[in-house]
């Protein structure tokens, strides 16, 4: 894994958003890293911001059309068993809807989260929103906090 985030680093602000993609997806990777490693090495806060963002918020969006191409009768496969479970997983969703998005900056279960909100139907722009405001916070929190500690 060392070796793979040594790799996205040395490409700077187009390996940040290939990291950055891959970690937003349904593929488990921390682009948290290259992000450590590119600032540390002196690469511009905000370009990284971009980048990092953007590539994040294209991950989930991916995630959402996987859940959006997700046929209603998957809906028991994906579904909690326990009718109590699938009642309030739908009731948050009927609730929060695409505004749920904005928790897909949570590692795992954020890429689950982006999924339900596409097989859901939830409306795609306001989940865009919605997920660009989670990680643009995650990623400039990350940012201050690496610079504060340099």
């Amino acid at each position: 894994m060392d070796a793979f985030i040594d790799f996205l680093a040395q490409y700077g602000y187009v390996g940040m958003f290939v990291a950055s993609f891959i970690a937003g997806s349904v593929f488990p990777f921390s682009s948290e890293a290259v992000m450590v490693v590119l600032q540390v090495s002196g690469a511009d806060p905000l370009p990284l911001f971009i980048s990092a963002t953007i590539g994040n918020v294209g991950g989930s969006m991916f995630n959402y059309g996987v859940g959006r191409l997700g046929k209603p009768s998957w809906r028991n496969k994906l579904l909690p068993k326990d009718p109590k479970q699938r009642a309030r997983q739908e009731r948050i969703m009927e609730k929060y809807g695409a505004w749920a998005g904005v928790l897909c900056f949570i590692p795992i279960l954020g890429s689950a989260i982006a999924v339900m909100m596409g097989f859901m139907r939830c409306n795609p722009w306001l989940s865009l929103l919605a997920i660009f405001i989670g990680k643009a916070a995650r990623y400039a929190i990350l940012i201050f906090v690496v610079s504060s500690v340099q």
